[in-house]
């Protein structure tokens, strides 16, 4: 049997320091992380973003959410209202929904029955409301980033949204940066 000399020790442990070294490099450069760009305002599809960053996260995969556009109008309270707002952004206050609880089907609204058949069928299945989803969702740790521009542009206002213990009003750029940072990125 041969024995191992201290020189092919001293060798052996360099090249496990390096590949060590390569592994930690590899493993910063893409995280194990899902990035998702939430756009549209319809209920199916928040529900989806939400279905998807739950199990994923369920999953140790680390979340980042980017709402933008007609999305933000799910994240709105209700029970908040804020004043000193201009004639479009109040105009857009009134035509946006304000919160999940108002928000459209993509097809088949029917007139908002659409969401009610809906809402009562994942509560009949068990399925958690998109309230409860968002609350799971802080508790996960699940980054929600709020696009500053569309915020800007529909005149929106940080105090008249959810509370929400991830959240953060950023520009593309920072999530463009999440993006890159993921080894998953999907569009909804």
């Amino acid at each position: 049997m041969q024995q191992v000399t201290e020189i092919q020790a001293v060798d052996f442990q360099k090249q496990i320091d390096a590949l060590t070294a390569k592994v930690s490099m590899l493993e910063d450069m893409n995280q194990d992380q899902l990035s998702i760009a939430v756009v549209s305002g319809d209920f199916d599809k928040i529900l989806a973003a939400m279905v998807i960053s739950l199990g994923a996260a369920a999953m140790d995969t680390e979340v980042k959410l980017f709402f933008s556009f007609w999305s933000i109008a799910a994240l709105r309270d209700p029970k908040k209202s804020v004043r000193g707002k201009n004639f479009i952004s109040k105009m857009f206050g009134i035509m946006l929904p304000k919160g999940w609880e108002h928000l459209k089907l993509s097809t088949m609204n029917m007139g908002g029955v659409g969401p009610r058949m809906i809402k009562s069928i994942m509560k009949k299945h068990g399925v958690l409301s998109l309230e409860e989803m968002f609350k799971q969702a802080g508790e996960l740790g699940i980054e929600i980033t709020i696009c500053e521009m569309s915020m800007d542009l529909m005149g929106i206002k940080k105090e008249e949204l959810i509370d929400y213990p991830n959240m953060r009003i950023a520009g593309a750029v920072t999530f463009a940066g999440d993006m890159g940072e993921s080894s998953a990125q999907l569009f909804i």
